[in-house]
This record gives C-alpha cells, sequence and structure tokens, in this order.
C-alpha cells in the first residue's frame, strides 16, 4: 500500500508540475511581479500537500519590503517550502537552470544562478543580488552552501551578505525543520547529502508517513553597522537558535499559521 500510495502520489506531483510549467509558459508574461508571486505561493502549497507535507509557519514571514533571506539548507524542499510560505527569489547553483522541467520552474520563479566552481562569480551574483535588493525583491540565500541532515549546521559563507549592506536591506533569518506529522518527531525522509540523489530523496518522501515542515521566522536585522563575516557568524548562531527552538516543540501539537493551499 506504501508503494501504490507513493506511485499515485508521483504522478499527481508530475501532473502538478507541468501545471506550474505551462502557467510560467502561458500566463507569466501578462503577470506583474506580485501576481507572480501570489501564483508561485498558490503553487508551492500545492506541491506540498501532494507530496503529503503540511506547512507550518512560525513567527513573521518576511514583508514587502527588499529584503534578504538566510535559512539552513537540508533539501530541495526546502525551496518548496519557503515559496509556500512567501515567495522570495532564490540563488540557486547554475546547474538547475538546465534541469528538465524544474528549471523552467527555477527560473520561472525567479531565480538567481551562480556559477559555484568559479569563485569569482560570486561577486557578479552579489553585483546582480544588490540591483535586485535595490529594487525592492525578496531574496533567499542559503549560507551553509550545501545541504546538511538537519542535526547539524554548517559554517555560513560571508560573500552573499555583502548584497545586503551595499542595498542598505535587512536581513531575516529562518530555520527549516521536517517531521513526522502524526509524532512531532524529526524525519529524515527529505535528506539531499552525500550520495543521495534527486531520485532517491523524491522517493522516500513519497513513501514516508506524512510529513510536516516547520519554518520559523526570526525577526529582520539591520544591515547598518555590520561587517559580513562578523555578521554570518551571528546570523548562523540565530538560525541555530531557531532550529533548535523548533525541535523542543516537536512533542507539542504541531499549530499555525499553517496556510492552506489552494488551487489544483
Amino acid at each position: 500500500m506504501r508503494t501504490l500510495r507513493a506511485i499515485a502520489r508521483l504522478l499527481h506531483a508530475i501532473a502538478h508540475a507541468l501545471r506550474g510549467w505551462w502557467i510560467i509558459r502561458t500566463k507569466f508574461q501578462w503577470m506583474d511581479d506580485a501576481a507572480r508571486g501570489r501564483e508561485v505561493e498558490r503553487w508551492a502549497r500545492r506541491m506540498l500537500q501532494v507530496l503529503g507535507i503540511r506547512l507550518v509557519v512560525q513567527g513573521t514571514p518576511p514583508g514587502e519590503g527588499p529584503l534578504l533571506l538566510v535559512s539552513n539548507h537540508i533539501s530541495w524542499l526546502d525551496i518548496l517550502t519557503l515559496h509556500a510560505a512567501r515567495h522570495v527569489r532564490f540563488v540557486s547553483k547554475a546547474a538547475v537552470r538546465h534541469w528538465p522541467l524544474i528549471g523552467t520552474l527555477s527560473t520561472g520563479a525567479g531565480t538567481l544562478y551562480i556559477e559555484r566552481e568559479k569563485r569569482r562569480d560570486a561577486m557578479r551574483v552579489v553585483h546582480h543580488m544588490t540591483e535586485a535588493l535595490r529594487n525592492g525583491d525578496r531574496i533567499a540565500v542559503f549560507p551553509e552552501g550545501t545541504t546538511s541532515d538537519g542535526r547539524v549546521l554548517l559554517p555560513f559563507h560571508a560573500n552573499l551578505l555583502q548584497a545586503a549592506i551595499s542595498a542598505g536591506v535587512p536581513v531575516q533569518p529562518a530555520a527549516l525543520h521536517f517531521v513526522d506529522a502524526a509524532s512531532g518527531q524529526a524525519s529524515l525522509a527529505p535528506r539531499y547529502i552525500d550520495e543521495d540523489t534527486l531520485v532517491s530523496s523524491l522517493w522516500r518522501v513519497l513513501r514516508a508517513p506524512p510529513l510536516a515542515a516547520i519554518v520559523r521566522f526570526g525577526e529582520p536585522q539591520d544591515p547598518h553597522g555590520r561587517e559580513r563575516r562578523g555578521w554570518a557568524l551571528s546570523l548562523h548562531a540565530d538560525v541555530m537558535a531557531l532550529r533548535d527552538t523548533a525541535q523542543l516543540e516537536e512533542d507539542a501539537p504541531l499549530s499555525g499559521p499553517a496556510r492552506p493551499g489552494t488551487g489544483t
């Protein structure tokens, strides 16, 4: 039964992904940025539902103004979860742009791409991030630079924080945590590390009991007087505290403000 359920979820997820692709290709050109953002949020919330994942939002998501969001990084599900809580533009490795279907969805959601193998490409990305922030965009980064199993928090790279300092916009920390929806215990099903592939991680999620994706938002921090390396260390501690707080609440009933999905 678990395998049959997983297959049904997979087929539904593929259909929903194709619907997202169709919306991007046929409707996005007629929408303004705000309408696109709302469409991405609706699509992401629905995709979490299709995958059997309940969204739990704690704290206050980013507001309308320009802001840089920093979060821990566990899985490909992180992007879906944050999009479902509040649409933001992500910074992602350039290879994602060329992935079938996923690349179109990622680009349509406003992703900025970075060539991680090229050290100097970070300067180009910081320049584009700074320009986008000055234009009022919300951008999200994963300062660890790679995924972890969620039980540890890797050191934060400071380079991309320069965009917030240069643009004079706040940085908001956030923490992601995936748990079994029934027990509240941490789940490793979404992990995407070491030898894991996107396919193997997706299959574990599809076969897993219903999950909950918890995203806990901290308070925005003023950029003035900040130095990026020191700020990276401080934000690392902030994200760890947010993550640990979420873990302390695992035995309590999962509560809102969960945002129900809409659309199909």
